[in-house]
């Protein structure tokens, strides 16, 4: 049988007191209220009744961090897939705020649309949906999860919709812990939920753009 419903799962807070844009940075982890907030997404999911058989991971700590509660819940180990990683990013080790105004910056934002700041908006888009692809394809029923990042997941959900992709990175509908879900139909991918299981009112949530 194949996979019935597949869902990019953001991860929880980061532990990051300096407030900047951690981007790839290794060492970046979560925060206690981060670790409450990954098992309530899985714990959103697992309360829906839907058995998780596939679950893979960002390699980055956060996103491996915020799958553990999947392993523990849903008995899975994570695999670990390059393709849902976070975007690169010129900012990285930044705080956003102040290198916004240092005007030997500007150029790196002469582009938007691209973004000129980081990884082209269409080869997320494609990376995604090839991790996508092959985890729907070697997933024999049930559900998959996949750990990923901000950004990667509302590219995603642009491009599933088929709009634009440039977009202004303050406006993303895509919140700490975060389940953005999706079915398949034939060769056709369609968005079919959202939800916010986890309480972020005070989260810090600085590391994307």
């Amino acid at each position: 049988m194949p996979a019935e419903r597949l869902h990019l799962v953001r991860h929880g807070e980061v532990h990051n007191p300096e407030r900047v844009l951690y981007g790839r940075l290794p060492h970046y982890r979560l925060s206690e209220d981060g670790r409450r907030m990954a098992r309530a997404a899985a714990e959103h999911i697992a309360e829906q009744g839907r058995p998780v058989t596939s679950l893979r991971s960002s390699p980055l700590q956060r996103a491996q961090e915020s799958a553990e509660p999947f392993t523990e819940i849903f008995g899975l180990d994570a695999v670990i897939d390059d393709r849902v990683i976070e975007p690169t990013n010129v900012f990285e080790g930044t705080r956003m705020s102040k290198s916004l105004r240092d005007p030997r910056n500007w150029w790196y934002l002469r582009k938007p649309s691209l973004p000129s700041w980081g990884e082209p908006y269409v080869s997320i888009a494609d990376r995604m949906e090839a991790a996508m692809n092959s985890a729907w394809h070697e997933t024999d029923g049930g559900d998959i999860v996949i750990v990923s990042h901000q950004a990667p997941i509302w590219i995603t959900h642009l491009h599933v919709a088929g709009l634009p992709l440039r977009h202004d990175p303050r406006t993303r509908r895509c919140a700490l812990s975060s389940v953005t879900s999706f079915e398949r139909v034939g060769d056709v991918w369609r968005e079919v939920a959202y939800a916010e299981p986890a309480a972020t009112g005070n989260a810090v949530d600085v590391g994307a753009v």
